[in-house]
């Protein structure tokens, strides 16, 4: 061991140097770094001296207060840059003075913390980090034999440690550093790693039921009594549950053991298909096997029946899914399970969502569910003790093609009860309560998508991200994404003589869009570029301010917007919504956002935050009451200064949205970031109006075009039923519709970006967080309904997905 660490000390010294090599030959004679050895101080116990440079450190690297937390975010920005001897330095100051105490903490883990006791590890995250940074840079330098063992070191010394995302997450260094040592086997070895994906991990099945029930719609009525219906108290009994297990067929409560009869289990028990945990069938396309799994799994009832609805409408025995789901209805009601961010699953609710979905897209089956409703009370925190189920189970009917897709009601002989805005762009109430965005009298359904034109390698987490606003890489005297954007339309990489440059904003419009999303107004906004953008194309612009998120805004800013303070909340501390001077200075940038661009007629409305509910780098999850005060107040500057246009607040989904009601009066129209499947957005709609009767704008919503274990066209398939799906939802509770209060929806998001998952460099396919996704997993590098193609003509190659073409259609 002592040997195999000394070779990897050895190894960055001398490699770091040699990466000095690309680029930095000025650096190397500025500053050369004198190799010292390192030294073993006992028995599996290691010390790193210190590097000693020609130059004082003090006079080329800011080692600031010299904590873990400093060290490791200034070796990040180092990584970004490069700039190969900071990497080191930085790095090894933090393993050099907090190794010690990383290793006590780790040998004090036999599991990972829980999520309230991460930040008590915070220096074994951070050395962990380091080491993993290092790992990094070595495997960006081609030295994959070095990285390999570098990353090696990871995993069998600091596998507990994890490291904070700064999108709102930890992720497990260990676990990462597995996934980079099967990288780099896979690039020594030769092998192109998107191809090697695409292979399966499980054979695929047809499911062919043994026993699919004497009904199709089970008359519930018949086998049992529905008690205190529309109560917290509902309740069915069964009074015959021989035959009501003959009448819903295997796998459907309470028919669980039917299964066990089945030929097709029989063949299988015992034999290696059936191996392993019953999660990992999930998204196989072994339905048997998968069908089988969830059949015997040790889940609760609601949940176990949620995912053998989701396996039959997997396989494509959809009426057995309804009546799958139907039973989740009628029995469990009240189940819930918890998402990876561990925020309560309310599985009834989304149960009823399903069945509308399934059975207005497959209208041959003549079904369709009326009167189910299932309310949960006191639901917008993250504390199910509180929760009130109130259940109305509804029906399952016989049903006309035509009976499926909603009819819209005739807003024209409807009188407007309530006007926001100015005479150009107005934001009006309907007499039944629903809601419609107009410009210059004529209604404007927010058709929006969020737009960057990201040049490969480049990374905010890096410090390396431009301004695609200002970037022509190219020199031609043109903004390269706007305006020289190319598609490719035979997927070869190389733009040929058909492909002529047409620009993303010709792109957009031939699209069907009419606004894109500007998260929070830079310095540097364009507004010419904007200011073309709708006036050749007829598209508008969606201001925002990011409203202390991210910590950005929080601090001082001078006339030009630049800031001249650090007196604002650092990454770390995070925004204090009850601090005075933060308040302060984030409604100078709102103020300045508005003086500046509140008489461009292309800004169509002003948003506020972006889903600062979560707590990513501030205090509003602690502490919501002071922060959902303080968007008020933020909006009702807005008003002031801009009384012609309506204000949007960005939400993270419903969370919080109790609070939100009573603290934010001033905030018309209420954004939600969510991304809830491809059914759409189950009871977002009924809630908001339920809770606070404002309109409801979709602030981002989406899914990635990569599907584990298959093709691109079937991934592209994947996605482009999840934005139909999303789309329709939408759609289907715009003014005249369903709850009336939807204005549209805001694609995230225009082109994929690969710097989300820490490589920028490369199109990484592993998958950030559990969701649902076409393969239970959300790939933040695949959102794009544009892709890159394998990077090569960054920042202008665009391959047009399905999901740009299934807009095309529903938005002309």
């Amino acid at each position: 061991m002592k040997k195999d660490y000394l070779k990897f000390i050895i190894c960055l010294l001398i490699i770091f140097q040699s990466g000095l090599a690309c680029g930095q030959q000025q650096e190397l004679q500025d500053e050369r770094v004198e190799r010292v050895p390192s030294t073993i101080k006992e028995e599996g116990e290691f010390e790193l001296e210190s590097l000693e440079l020609k130059r004082r450190p003090a006079d080329r690297f800011d080692f600031g207060d010299e904590s873990s937390g400093y060290l490791t975010i200034k070796a990040w920005e180092a990584l970004g840059k490069k700039d190969w001897p900071a990497v080191l330095a930085y790095t090894q100051k933090c393993i050099e003075l907090h190794k010690d105490e990383a290793k006590k903490q780790q040998d004090s883990l036999s599991a990972f913390p829980p999520q309230d006791k991460q930040s008590a590890f915070e220096v074994l995250n951070n050395v962990g980090t380091c080491y993993f940074i290092q790992a990094e840079a070595l495997m960006r330098q081609e030295k994959l034999e070095d990285a390999r063992w570098a990353f090696q070191f990871i995993i069998d010394n600091f596998k507990y440690a994890q490291c904070w995302d700064p999108r709102g997450w930890f992720w497990k260094v260990a676990e990462v550093s597995h996934e980079s040592i099967d990288k780099i086997n896979k690039l020594i070895r030769g092998e192109k790693i998107a191809e090697e994906e695409v292979k399966p991990k499980r054979p695929a099945s047809k499911l062919v039921l043994f026993d699919p029930g004497s009904e199709t719609i089970v008359d519930y009525a018949k086998y049992g009594k529905f008690e205190n219906v529309g109560t917290k108290d509902y309740h069915y009994v069964i009074t015959d549950q021989a035959a009501l297990a003959r009448a819903t067929g295997e796998g459907i409560y309470p028919n669980t053991s039917s299964v066990r009869k089945n030929p097709g289990y029989i063949a299988l028990k015992g034999s290696e298909r059936l191996k392993g945990e019953h999660w990992d069938f999930l998204y196989t396309d072994d339905m048997q096997a998968n069908f089988y799994k969830w059949n015997m799994a040790t889940e609760p009832q609601g949940v176990k029946q949620f995912y053998i609805a989701l396996v039959l409408e997997r396989a494509g025995l959809i009426a057995q899914a309804i009546k799958a789901y139907y039973a989740i209805v009628v029995h469990f009601p009240k189940a819930y399970g918890w998402t990876y961010w561990h925020t309560p699953w309310y599985i009834g609710p989304v149960a009823v969502h399903k069945i509308n979905y399934l059975t207005r897209r497959n209208p041959q089956l003549g079904m369709k569910l009326i009167g189910a409703k299932i309310k949960v009370e006191n639901s917008f925190d993250n504390d199910i003790r509180n929760d009130i189920f109130i259940c109305t189970p509804g029906k399952l009917v016989q049903a006309e093609a035509d009976e499926l897709i909603p009819k819209r009601e005739d807003l024209s002989k409807l009188k407007i009860v309530q006007r926001i805005g100015g005479k150009r762009i107005q934001l009006v109430k309907y007499e039944n309560g629903h809601w419609q965005l107009l410009v210059e009298g004529k209604p404007f359904p927010v058709r929006a998508v969020t737009y960057t034109s990201t040049k490969v390698g480049q990374s905010p987490d890096e410090g390396t991200l431009g301004n695609w606003m200002k970037e022509d890489f190219n020199e031609n005297g043109k903004i390269d994404g706007p305006y020289d954007a190319w598609v490719d339309k035979n997927k070869n990489n190389t733009q040929d003589k058909d492909e002529p440059a047409v620009g993303d904003f010709q792109l957009m419009k031939e699209m069907g869009i009419n606004s894109i999303r500007v998260y929070h107004h830079p310095p540097k906004v364009s507004k010419k570029l904007l200011s073309d953008l709708y006036k050749n194309y007829g598209i508008m612009t969606i201001m925002g301010d990011f409203l202390g998120a991210y910590t950005i805004g929080t601090k001082k800013l001078d006339e030009n917007g630049n800031p001249i303070s650090d007196s604002g909340a650092s990454w770390y501390d995070g925004t204090d919504y009850s601090n005075p001077q933060h308040k302060k200075n984030m409604l100078a940038s709102v103020r300045k956002m508005v003086n500046d661009f509140k008489d461009e007629p292309w800004v169509l409305f002003w948003l506020l935050g972006n889903e600062n509910n979560y707590g990513v780098a501030n205090n509003a999850k602690k502490n919501p009451r002071a922060y959902y005060e303080f968007v008020n107040q933020a909006a009702q500057l807005v008003h002031e200064l801009d009384p012609t246009r309506p204000v949007a607040l960005c939400n993270g989904d419903v969370l919080f949205l109790d609070i939100l009601a009573k603290a934010c009066p001033e905030v018309d129209i209420f954004g939600a970031n969510a991304y809830r499947g491809k059914e759409g957005f189950g009871n977002l709609w009924g809630d908001v109006k339920e809770q606070i009767q404002k309109a409801v704008l979709i602030t981002e919503y989406g899914c990635g075009a990569y599907y584990e274990g298959k093709s691109q066209e079937l991934a592209e398939d994947g996605q482009a039923e999840y934005h139909q799906g999303s789309w329709e939802d939408i759609k289907y509770n715009m003014a005249g519709y369903g709850a009336g209060n939807s204005l549209g929806g805001i694609i995230f998001e225009w082109l994929d970006e690969w710097w989300k998952a820490y490589e920028p460099a490369r199109h990484d396919w592993k998958g950030q967080f559990y969701g649902p996704f076409p393969d239970g997993f959300m790939h933040e590098e695949w959102l794009g309904i544009l892709g890159q193609g394998d990077g090569s003509q960054s920042p202008f190659l665009r391959k047009l997905r399905k999901s740009y073409h299934t807009y095309q259609k529903l938005w002309q």
